[in-house]
């Protein structure tokens, strides 16, 4: 089961993300552990994502890229994978597709979690009241700026599987338990 989790931040898809590679028993391929695992393991991508971030430079989608491409080849990804956080963009979902095609794979479902946006900045509201802002996204202005760049940039790909027929939407506003359970009847497991 190859799967992308697509959502706006603050939706859940990380929690939705650990349950189903618990149930699913496959790994969630998040492009950030995927940059320092491959940093750490030094491989070539690895290598050259170093040398870009200690400029402090961002990492190209090229690199980025490559480097997904390296962590789908590793054997614990033979069953499948979930993928969070890439692509971010259409020309990320571009490269992705034809990675996925040049080693004969291709995508079961882009899971589409939506959640109202507003709902989504009072729940960062509340969670900072009971934290006191322990965590560095407990701030609603960070929220709404993630907010808007998640619109500009990763919105598109809803339209981009949706044409691909491999979208399926399922209502983030609903309890934890029934999200896990709508996701899991949208990939028929």
């Amino acid at each position: 089961m190859r799967l992308i989790l697509l959502g706006p931040p603050g939706v859940g898809k990380g929690t939705q993300a650990k349950i189903l590679v618990e149930q699913l028993a496959i790994p969630q391929l998040s492009t950030g552990d995927i940059l320092r695992s491959a940093i750490a393991a030094k491989t070539p991508m690895g290598l050259a994502a170093k040398e870009v971030m200690d400029r402090g430079d961002l990492v190209s989608d090229e690199i980025v890229n490559g480097i997904v491409s390296e962590r789908i080849d590793q054997t614990d990804c033979a069953n499948g994978f979930i993928l969070d956080g890439f692509p971010r963009t259409v020309a990320q979902a571009d490269v992705l597709g034809t990675m996925l095609a040049q080693k004969g794979l291709k995508l079961d479902a882009v899971i589409e979690i939506t959640a109202d946006a507003g709902t989504l900045v009072s729940r960062v509201a509340n969670r900072a009241k009971e934290t006191g802002g322990a965590r560095a996204d407990d701030n609603v202005e960070v929220v709404r700026k993630r907010l808007e760049v998640y619109r500009e940039l990763t919105e598109p790909l809803v339209a981009y599987y949706r044409g691909k027929g491999t979208l399926k939407t399922v209502d983030g506003m609903a309890p934890v338990e029934e999200v896990t359970a709508a996701i899991r009847r949208a990939i028929g497991r």
